[in-house]
Parts: C-alpha cells; structure tokens; sequence
C-alpha cells in the first residue's frame, strides 16, 4: 500500500462512513417494526427524539460520500506518475483488478445517496415524518453497496505497489481492444453525435412540459437517467477528441488534468447534478398523494427538475462550445 494523504483520508473516511451506515441501518429497522405516530409509548418517543439526529447525521455522512467520488478521481490522477505506463487515472485504475470496480461503485452510491438526501429532505419537510419508513428501507438498501465499495477501495489501496506496469489510456480507450471502453469508442462518431443532440432535445423538451404542466413526471426522469448514460457515452465516443485535439484519444480521464483547465470536474459534476435531479423527480412522484407533502412536493420537484435542465444545459454548453470553437474537426465539416 502507497502511503498517500490522500488514500489515507479516503481509507479513513470509508471506515467512519461505513460505521455511521451499520449503526443508523440498526436503527432503521427499529424505525421499520416500531414507528407508529399515533402512539404516545416510551419507545415512540425515544424514535421521535432520535430520529432527527440521525438523519441529520446521515445526511453530513452522505455529502461526504459524494465528495470522496471527486477526491478518489482527484487521488487516481494524482498517483498515475507513480506507476511506469500510466497517463493519468486511466491506467492507475487499471494498477490492480480492485480500481475500476471500486470507481464504479463509487458512482453508483453517489447517485443513490443524492436519491437518499433528496428523500430525507422531503420527508423533514412534514411534521408526521410520512416517508420515514421509506427512507429507512432505502437506507437498508445502500448499506451493503457502501460496505463493498468500502471493501473494493481497501483492496485497491492495499494492492497497490509502486513496481507495477499498468496500461495507458491509449490502449485501454482504443477500438481495437475489448471491453465496454473500446466497444464506446468503436461508435461511428456520426451517429454517436445524433444520438447525443436527440437526447438533449428531448431532456429540454421533457423538462420544460413538466415545469409547465406538472407531468409527466417518470418520463422526464427516465429521459433524465437515458441522457446521463448518452453522455458519459457521448464524452468518451467523440466530445473528448475535441479537447485534446486528437482523433484517436478518446480518454475520459485526461480531462481532469491541469492541460485541460481541469474542465472534466465541471463536466463530470455537472452531470451527476442533473442525474441526481432527474432521477429524484420520478423517485418522488409516488409521494404526491400524501396530504402532509401536498403543499410543496410539486414545488420542490420543479425545483429539481430546473436543476437537472441547467446542469445537463451546462455539459452540453461546454461541449458544444468546445467542438465548434476548436479547429479540429475529425473531417465531419
């Protein structure tokens, strides 16, 4: 194992999230057998006391667990001129077979846990706690994702070591290897350009019908989620060889180094934004009915679905921006 600030402050965040995580999960499933607010009992009481403090605790927790997304990319960067073949956070991911799966996860739970805050805000907002069972059992659910993204991470920190030769991200980003990376980069850029301004178009359209009309909500969402996915495609397919300036580059790490202004950490973070949003109007519309949420659910979720459009509006923005300000065209105009 590197001895890194860095992975020591994210080894170390993980363990006290995980903590955190195991004793709240406790106390949800009491929150699931026992909350009755009609009940004036001893117990109803000590859940009713406890229960903002959890939540709140929970909620500082799950911010933490989106920022440690950030530093752990910020980290693999850091770390790729340690290992003899790595560029960038490409090929120090690839150091051991524990990188990529630890990031992915690391993804997963960020999106969930944006669902999780987003849930609990909601619920905070009603005097009679009406979602509070559900929160729980979400929380029940993400448990065991942060324990294995825990366990993931620890395995890749510990395996690490110094004399390891890693690939590029010219090799591993190139259409003539295998893997879900290559095949991505292997799409003709053509079409891979008209699938990604339809589903800005339809992001727009979707999103501004429900902050007109209030419906439909699960579309709108599920476009949101389609679009998160196009894009993550779309920047490793054909946005990223505008940056560099290189039709056979298509790394979606580089981005985030200094060369490039670190423009991929306003992308990226921009694009989680809009899909935590998105997704969180669809996660919500089920809850519309309760009379203690009638007031302001609809109110906030045109909030978030306002907040998904900017965000989205913002990669694309400098995107766009990007290919058609750059000299380079890759021979389409």
């Amino acid at each position: 194992m590197i001895l890194h600030p860095a992975i020591v402050a994210l080894v170390f965040a993980s363990v006290l999230i995980c903590g955190m995580i195991i004793f709240s999960s406790w106390f949800g499933i009491r929150i699931i057998r026992c909350w009755d607010m009609q009940s004036g009992s001893e117990e109803q009481l000590a859940l009713e006391r406890k229960t903002y403090l959890i939540s709140t605790i929970l909620s500082y927790v799950f911010v933490f667990q989106i920022g440690s997304l950030f530093l752990f990319i910020y980290t693999a960067d850091g770390l790729h001129n340690l290992f003899v073949g790595a560029m960038c956070a490409a090929g120090t991911l690839y150091v051991d077979p524990y990188g990529y799966p630890a990031f992915l996860l690391k993804i997963l739970n960020c999106i969930l846990a944006g669902l999780w805050l987003i849930v609990n805000h909601v619920d905070n907002q009603a005097r009679d706690y009406p979602l509070i069972r559900k929160k729980y059992a979400m929380l029940l659910g993400l448990s065991p994702l942060i324990i294995a993204e825990a366990v993931f991470q620890w395995l890749y920190f510990s395996g690490m070591k110094a004399d390891v030769i890693t690939s590029c991200c010219g090799s591993l980003f190139n259409s003539g290897q295998t893997g879900v990376g290559s095949e991505i980069t292997a799409l003709p850029v053509v079409s891979a350009m008209a699938v990604f301004y339809g589903g800005i178009v339809l992001t727009l359209l979707s999103g501004i019908i429900y902050l007109v009309k209030g419906k439909p909500g699960y579309l709108f969402s599920i476009i949101s989620g389609l679009f998160f996915l196009i894009s993550c495609a779309s920047l490793i397919s054909f946005i990223s060889l505008y940056f560099y300036e290189l039709p056979t580059h298509h790394c979606p790490f580089c981005i985030l180094q200094k060369e490039y202004g670190y423009v991929g950490y306003l992308l990226y973070a921009s694009l989680m934004t809009g899909v935590v949003s998105g997704l969180g109007v669809g996660v919500l519309m089920p809850f519309r009915r309760i009379k203690s949420l009638a007031s302001g659910l609809a109110r906030f979720q045109r909030r978030l679905t306002l907040i998904s459009l900017v965000s989205y509006c913002i990669f694309a923005g400098i995107s766009i921006c990007r290919m058609v300000l750059t000299d380079f065209t890759m021979g389409l105009f």
